[in-house]
């Protein structure tokens, strides 16, 4: 877990067990709150894995827009924008298909290898949230390469009514919402509702014109045109809790839609008849909708010496892309604005067990299957139809030798089988002979794959310090972007092309852990290195196809490695000053690009931050922090550098005990002097488009 939220719980505003680690007999009491060491240290005893608990309060109080961009303060986790409502996870570098989001047990699948949305998932719903950075494909399966996010919407209600109704807003996209949440419990059932609703504006960069193609594009009051859009979420969860025995059904349904940036999506702008300044607010073509419906089950029983825990989920993700009639290459202006529909279905089922050997040993085993089934539309073409089919089985064994030291080992098999379908062009390309055919962008695949992937730790603690090791293997079948891409992807402004023959991905990764603190001063370093025999990634070439750069898919043999600290310093009881960093590094060790870097690597970055917590009417906290990042000039051609930048960035809140309720207020303010600069993880940097600028967000709530 990360310190900035450990220095939080110890300033009493991050609760459920985030105290420091303190001699196994001590007790600290902070603002009337009890903290006890050993409890800490029991959660950093749990896994080998570098693992970052986050509470609901941290959630509130560090709320910045999407959910990812809340959790960017923990090192190693990064939110990659897309527009102006929404955000993609990245840990350590990885993102997309190299990393799994799972809620309440089940692995959420959308159509992950998009560019340009979110996760269609209600962030306010989200009661906590866990973080493995690493590998974790031995209890996850394929995709979790570089990590998982869990989040967590079942908690049980304690009380026979309790809920809340927050609202909040962002400055530089006027984005306004209102999101609430109630529940309670009677005898042994229990119930949950949550709805959220959120609009916004084009969003604000800091500067007048950009510049795409060596077109100059002239920004009307510094608005990124047609960014706007909507999300509406609602929840319902009914549950039985017993003593042994707990059984929930979880429906819920994500709506969002969002503009694309109008210039971007082939200059639109000088072509079209749309007036894209005529309203800020408004959502014109081009645009997407994603629909997300998910109805989830989880059941689990405990004996005296063994647990079991079951899951089942049927999800419905529908998404569609909306677009003025453009040709490009032989196409002819087609007939209609639908460019792009997928619509995904998936099956997800899985079984665990947690047996007791006694007091210092537990075995878990596990069975998990998922079926996905994929179908496209439109006139435009990116991927084919899909069906994928996957079983896995695991088996991992804890042993705690004492109170100081645990070791751990596991092992894991699966087998995942991807059949793709043909698709040939609805129009006529002329061939070299003079004849014209309807070309195959994508041919029948029927691919199978199996993998062995294991796993190993060792936790160890001495006085102040806990020390972890954890080696291990992991794997990610190739998705069926990634085998049978062929087209445009106009968002991230380029053409891209799979590669049927690829292998699995494979991981063998050493993670490092390394926890020291006196109650005062507290310093966490966590080290890694990461080796994969055969990476895949698009790679970008010199060619251009239909106007755009050619970037397609191949495999390297890639060393990464890198570095997270954090060190935090409780000055006082009011004062807490705080120092984190990241530092990644990856080489292509293969192929044609070998020496190189990989396309889009994270640079080095430092945030240094200062903290007043107090009690005025409630409690109180003020913060400042700096983000400092460093340049990236270690590219792959034809990539181009990024100049390093910082900002300034501020946080505040408070919490006012009422008679019959709390209410709770925070408000953070990105990039305070409005600076101008490049992410250089940002596929609009590809387009000349900074950041963007001065950014408030507010939150008002009242909770009972």
């Amino acid at each position: 877990m990360t310190l900035s939220i450990l220095a939080a719980a110890l300033m009493a505003y991050v609760a459920d067990g985030h105290g420091v680690v303190a001699p196994e007999d001590t007790t600290l009491v902070l603002h009337e709150m009890t903290v006890s060491g050993q409890r800490q240290r029991d959660y950093l005893m749990r896994s080998s894995q570098s693992t970052v608990q986050v509470s609901h309060d941290y959630l509130q109080q560090h709320f910045s827009g999407s959910l990812m961009q809340t959790l960017e303060g923990i090192p190693g986790i990064k939110a990659m924008s897309i527009g102006s409502g929404q955000s993609k996870p990245m840990i350590r570098g990885l993102g997309f298909n190299r990393m799994v989001v799972c809620e309440d047990g089940i692995k959420h699948e959308g159509q992950q290898w998009g560019d340009d949305h979110g996760l269609e998932i209600d962030q306010f719903a989200v009661d906590r949230a866990e973080v493995i950075k690493g590998p974790a494909a031995l209890l996850y399966g394929s995709d979790a390469i570089g990590g998982v996010l869990s989040l967590y919407t079942n908690h049980v209600p304690t009380e026979s009514l309790s809920g809340g109704i927050h609202v909040f807003g962002r400055s530089n996209n006027e984005q306004i919402g209102v999101t609430t949440k109630f529940g309670g419990i009677h005898g042994n059932w229990f119930y949950r509702l949550a709805a959220t609703f959120i609009d916004y504006a084009d969003y604000r960069v800091p500067t007048d014109s950009i510049q795409y193609y060596s077109y100059w594009i002239k920004l009307k009051d510094r608005r990124l045109r047609n960014t706007a859009g909507c999300e509406r979420d609602g929840s319902l969860m009914v549950g039985y809790a017993g003593y042994r025995f707990h059984t929930d059904l979880r429906i819920s349904d994500s709506y969002s839609k969002s503009g694309f940036f109008a210039n971007a999506h082939g200059l639109e702008v000088r072509l079209s008849d749309i007036d894209y300044d005529h309203s800020r607010r408004d959502v014109d073509l081009p645009y997407q909708w994603v629909n997300h419906l998910k109805v989830l089950s989880h059941t689990s029983w405990q004996g005296d010496c063994i647990r079991l825990e079951g899951n089942l989920a049927w999800q419905n993700n529908y998404r569609k892309e909306q677009s003025e009639p453009v040709s490009h290459g032989y196409m002819p202006r087609p007939d209609g604005t639908l460019e792009r529909r997928f619509i995904k279905n998936t099956l997800t089922a899985n079984l665990h067990m947690h047996l007791a050997l006694g007091e210092q040993h537990e075995l878990s085993a596990g069975l998990s299957g998922e079926y996905q089934h994929n179908r496209r539309g439109g006139w435009g073409f990116i991927i084919p139809d899909f069906e994928t089919t996957s079983v896995g089985a695991y088996a991992m064994d804890s042993y705690t030798v004492n109170e100081r030291l645990k070791l751990n080992a596991g092992i894991r098999f699966d087998y995942v089988h991807t059949r793709i379908d043909s698709y040939h062009d609805w129009f006529l390309t002329p061939t070299a002979d003079g004849d014209s055919v309807y070309k195959e962008r994508s041919s029948n695949v029927n691919r199978g794959f199996t993998s062995l992937t294991w796993s190993a730790g060792v936790n160890y603690a001495l006085g102040n310090w806990v020390l972890k090791a954890n080696v291990g293997k992991s794997f990610r079948v190739p998705i069926p972007k990634e085998l049978g891409a062929d087209g445009v992807n106009y968002h991230i402004f380029r053409y891209e092309r799979g590669n049927a023959s690829l292998n699995p991905e494979e991981s063998y990764q050493l993670d490092l852990g390394i926890h020291w603190d006196n109650d005062v001063v507290c310093v966490q370093v966590d080290p890694y290195v990461n080796y994969f025999p055969n990476y895949i990634y698009l790679n970008p070439t010199a060619q251009y196809v239909e106007g755009l750069q050619l970037y397609h898919y191949t495999q390297a043999r890639v060393l990464r490695y890198g570095v997270e600290a954090q060190a935090t310093w409780l000055i006082d009881r009011h004062w807490e000053a705080e120092l984190k960093g990241e530092y990644l590094y990856a080489e292509q060790l293969s192929g044609q690009k070998k020496g190189y870097t990989l396309p889009f690597s994270t640079p080095w970055s430092l945030d240094a931050g200062v903290k007043y917590s107090f009690q005025w009417h409630g409690n109180t906290f003020v913060g400042l922090n700096t983000h400092i990042v460093g340049a990236q000039y270690n590219i792959v051609p034809p990539e181009k550098p990024t100049d390093g930048h910082w900002t300034l960035n501020l946080s505040a809140g408070k919490q006012i005990p009422l008679r019959i309720c709390k209410l709770n207020m925070a408000i953070h303010a990105d990039n305070l002097l409005n600076r101008r600069y490049y992410d250089h993880t940002s596929y609009y940097r590809l387009i000349d488009v900074p950041e963007p600028g001065r950014n408030f967000s507010l939150m008002v709530g009242l909770e009972f």
